[in-house]
Order: C-alpha cells, then sequence, then structure tokens
C-alpha cells in the first residue's frame, strides 16, 4: 500500500527486532554490551529480543577497538572475560581461548552465580545507565542501523560523563 507521501509500508518494528520471551511477544531488540572492569562501554550491539546471548558474543568481541598502553603495542583484545551462566558454551570457551582470552563463565548446573555477582554488577550499572537514555528505552527507530547509532552515542555520552573529571 502506498501512503500520499510516496511511502511504503514495511515491516511493522524493523528489522533486528523480535518476539521478546518475557514481554508477552512484543516484538523488541535487545542491546549487547562488553565493558572494562569500571564500566566503560567497550563494544555495543544489538540483535532481535528472541536471540540467545551467546550468539552475540563474538561479534562483540571482534568489535573492540585498539586499546592504547603508555608501554608495548596496542592491546586488541582483554587478558580475560566474565561472563554469566548464558554464555556456557564449549565452542566459545574454545573460540575464546584461540584467542588468548581467559574464559571465565559460570557453568550450567555447577556454578551458581553468586561467585560471578563481583564482577557482573558493572556490566548490569552499565545497561542501567544505558536504559536512562529514553531513546533507547523503547526502540522508535525502524532501521537496525539507526537504533545502533543511538547506542552508540549513549555509550559514547557515558564515557565521556566516567573520564570528564580525569582532564
Amino acid at each position: 500500500m502506498c501512503h500520499r507521501l510516496g511511502e511504503y509500508a514495511g515491516d511493522e518494528r524493523g528489522d533486528l527486532t523480535g518476539p521478546n520471551p518475557v514481554d508477552r511477544g512484543k516484538k523488541g531488540s535487545k542491546i549487547h554490551l562488553i565493558t572494562e572492569r569500571s564500566g566503560l562501554p567497550l563494544s555495543i550491539g544489538i540483535s532481535a529480543a528472541n536471540t540467545h546471548d551467546s550468539q552475540g558474543l563474538q561479534p562483540l568481541i571482534r568489535g573492540i577497538p585498539r586499546i592504547r598502553s603508555r608501554r608495548g603495542p596496542r592491546r586488541r583484545r582483554p587478558a580475560k572475560l566474565h561472563a554469566d551462566k548464558g554464555y556456557d558454551y564449549d565452542y566459545l570457551r574454545r573460540w575464546l581461548r584461540g584467542r588468548n582470552i581467559v574464559p571465565r563463565i559460570a557453568r550450567k548446573g555447577i556454578e551458581s552465580s553468586q561467585r560471578l555477582g563481583r564482577h557482573r554488577w558493572t556490566v548490569e550499572r552499565t545497561v542501567a545507565w544505558l536504559a536512562g537514555c529514553r531513546r533507547l528505552h523503547r526502540r522508535y527507530e525502524r532501521k537496525a542501523e539507526h537504533f545502533l547509532a543511538f547506542a552508540g552515542i549513549a555509550a559514547t555520552l557515558i564515557c565521556y560523563r566516567r573520564l570528564s573529571h580525569l582532564l
């Protein structure tokens, strides 16, 4: 159907959306995030709400920018990665070890999430900071690139606010 402005009706919610398993099947998106120890976002990505978290880990690791250090070459990878039980898969552990990253992932049915909570709260706090941006709380954009751009802007603002007092 063509509207009077020459635009055609597209998908209702845009690309990279899917039925949310915890919100009555409404279509939505999920924000994936890797932070450093103090909570600064290093890599950010989005996917449909019904995709598993483990599918977003490899693109996030590849998206980490080079980190400048005072001595030696620039680092491209973290030394270790803390993750919750959603990432407990052998192929992910092998992939991380192949990149010389030590996986600290809680094992399903073996380890409790309490031990991991010492490190996990920094990611949850950064996700809460992102959720404070009203534009990200509800997805208004139909194109995934636009939504990812707004998430990147929000991550940049978080970095600026955290690092501005150091200057």
